[in-house]
């Protein structure tokens, strides 16, 4: 037992209390014996202000993101998990090599300690087995009914290689659009639980980090020009997005569209677009078309990429439209989403 602490956490009936965010002993329990106890690593255990490390060369690369989904656990995976990958793969989008992670939480008074030991544990299995460690953090409380149980803030760092330029604004006229595999399956596996659908088999979120993908990937293709992940809004919005950075319209293939019958199945019943659905272990990569077989070859050998297709090419469009070729040879736009179709979704 810690110096100063009566007894060990009751993770069968205790709830977090305001005296967990309050700066003093109880707080120093909770952190002491839930998250440095799960993400022992060497910085964490110095149990400074801050995370003293070691870069190596390269340009450094910095994102931060907010996890507010609801409900925290779905199938496939829950908040914890959510919240590391989702920021090892905003740093992979770059061609860089995650190496840390920072993690914040905002806890609701009230919060079952069981729920929030799920949480952390699941963070802590997340960031072990993608080798990229979560080094430090913070933690408050809010009052009862202000917070919907937990919000998580996770930043990560990691490093581009010489050589790797992946951003943005590099998509040119008649370079290849690739997608890693099925899409809309985070967004319907959040839906399907909130809604109390059923289908033949369960739809699992996708959840994962993909910077392994990237890195072989890049063993392949040097010069991808465009990597992303469709969270939020989809393919659709992300599409959207890369068009109007780099100035070029897009054009995809509803034929060549990778998606579950299930997922599909379950928009329609939603009046959802799968195009639209979020997605939290796919990325849509854009290279050069003569790298295009080569690209996917690649993808299709590593794990997450088995499903990986070429769904459309880049166009010169000064309107940055991104257009679909329908199943039934029509042409429509794909446009920016209006409105909030999925809300808490990640």
């Amino acid at each position: 037992m810690k110096r100063g602490f009566t007894r060990a956490l009751d993770y069968r009936h205790g709830q977090v209390e305001m005296s967990h965010g309050s700066g003093g002993r109880a707080m120093a329990q909770l952190v002491q014996e839930l998250f440095v106890a799960s993400f022992d690593n060497e910085a964490l255990s110095r149990m400074d202000d801050q995370a003293q490390l070691d870069v190596p060369p390269g340009r450094l690369v910095v994102a931060t993101d907010s996890h507010v989904v609801s409900p925290i656990f779905f199938p496939g995976g829950d908040i914890g998990c959510l919240s590391v990958h989702g920021t090892i793969n905003d740093v992979a989008m770059a061609g860089a090599t995650p190496l840390y992670l920072s993690a914040a939480f905002i806890l609701e008074e009230g919060l079952p300690l069981a729920d929030l030991r799920r949480i952390v544990e699941s963070m802590a299995q997340a960031s072990r087995e993608a080798g990229v460690p979560i080094v430090t953090g913070d933690t408050k409380v809010v009052e009862r009914g202000k917070g919907d149980g937990v919000f998580i803030t996770t930043t990560g760092v990691g490093v581009v290689p010489e050589g790797v330029r992946i951003t943005g604004d590099r998509a040119r006229p008649g370079d290849a659009i690739l997608v890693s595999g099925m899409l809309g399956d985070h967004g319907v596996a959040i839906m399907s639980l909130r809604e109390n659908l059923e289908f033949g088999t369960t739809v699992r979120s996708d959840t994962a980090a993909l910077h392994g993908l990237v890195a072989h990937m890049l063993g392949a293709v040097r010069d991808i020009h465009c990597l992303r992940d469709p969270t939020r809004g989809g393919l659709a919005t992300t599409l959207n997005e890369l068009a109007t950075q780099s100035g070029v319209g897009m054009t995809i293939r509803e034929k060549a569209l990778p998606v579950r019958g299930e997922v599909a199945a379950a928009c329609e019943f939603l009046g959802l677009d799968p195009l639209y659905v979020a997605n939290e272990g796919k990325l849509i990569a854009i290279c050069a078309p003569g790298d295009a077989p080569a690209l996917l070859a690649a993808m299709r050998a590593h794990p997450l990429g088995a499903d990986s297709a070429v769904i459309g090419e880049v166009t010169e469009d000064p309107h940055c439209f991104v257009q679909m070729e329908t199943a039934f040879g029509g042409r429509r736009v794909v446009d920016w989403l209006t409105g909030d179709q999925l809300p808490r979704i990640c």
